[in-house]
């Protein structure tokens, strides 16, 4: 009893340390916005989280061969498109907002496990998927202007394709990948397919030591984050780290209304709440929820 109650509670703080970093990684990017693409933050992202885990492989002698290329291929060429998305969504409207849109992606999850996939499903899982897209339709209406709803697309957009990122993560896992190895695939391939943009920037945008700040927190935030909650889902669980992942959303609208003086009308904030519940209760009422590597 004693052991499985340290274990939640380290699963908890190291769900609740990804969540605050991941928020701070939002930060960095809408800080680096107005200096950088979103294709060339996606790009110092990834490369930095490669730089991470690459040293990790090598101190270590881990292989990096695997049979599932096509696999980490699909999961990291959808998981680039989604962080583009994200980033470029953060850059045009409230952080909370962006945020919140793209946790929608647990409900897409859950659509493409029923309708795809087949899999069965408790009772009460089809009006959880509506309430939750009732919240959608709640935090846009009031809390947009008409020219953020580019914004709100691409975050809505960011979180339709990290669903089938997580898709193939799950199917990783079926087939044994290990944790660090698709987290390391995802990195490579996010710093890929971002070098084009990053070439492109002419002269290069990081030229001045505010700007190198902001690369290495969007990468440094963004790896360490990502470690923290693999150590969280590797804990407990996994609903408990699906739960507390949405403490992202708290962290945002925090830094947010400090930051920027980005406030929700109360009907965005009830449509946020509707979003949370229902992709918990996604992740509750799917019979097979095995979501642990997001692509933030």
């Amino acid at each position: 009893m004693v052991s499985g109650a340290r274990s939640i509670y380290m699963q908890s703080l190291w769900m609740i340390a990804a969540s605050l970093l991941f928020a701070c990684m939002g930060v960095c990017v809408k800080l680096g916005a107005a200096q950088f693409s979103a294709a060339e933050l996606v790009f110092w992202r990834g490369f930095i989280a490669t730089l991470i885990l690459g040293s990790y492989v090598l101190v270590r002698r881990l292989p990096l061969a695997t049979p599932h290329a096509r696999t980490h291929v699909v999961r990291g060429f959808a998981g680039f498109v989604s962080l583009v998305m994200y980033f470029y969504a953060i850059s045009l409207i409230p952080l909370a907002a962006a945020v919140t849109l793209n946790y929608t992606s647990p409900l897409f999850l859950a659509l493409l496990l029923v309708l795809w996939l087949k899999e069965p499903v408790r009772r009460g899982f089809y009006g959880t998927l509506a309430a939750g897209f009732i919240g959608v339709i709640c935090l846009l209406q009031p809390t947009l202007g008409g020219d953020q709803w580019l914004g709100a697309v691409f975050a809505l957009g960011s979180g339709i394709i990290s669903s089938i990122a997580y898709l193939n993560v799950r199917r990783l896992g079926e087939l044994g990948e290990p944790e660090w190895r698709t987290v390391f695939y995802f990195s490579a391939l996010s710093a890929l397919g971002g070098l084009p943009w990053m070439l492109a920037a002419s002269p290069f945008h990081a030229s001045d030591l505010r700007g190198w700040l902001l690369l290495l927190g969007v990468g440094g935030f963004g790896a360490l984050a990502q470690l923290c909650m693999t150590a969280a889902y590797k804990r407990g669980k996994t609903l408990v780290s699906a739960s507390l992942a949405y403490s992202t959303v708290i962290f945002s609208s925090a830094f947010g209304m400090l930051l920027w003086d980005e406030t929700l009308p109360w009907l965005g904030w009830a449509g946020v709440l509707l979003i949370v519940v229902s992709g918990l209760l996604a992740t509750a009422l799917s019979r097979r929820t095995d979501t642990e590597a997001v692509v933030d």
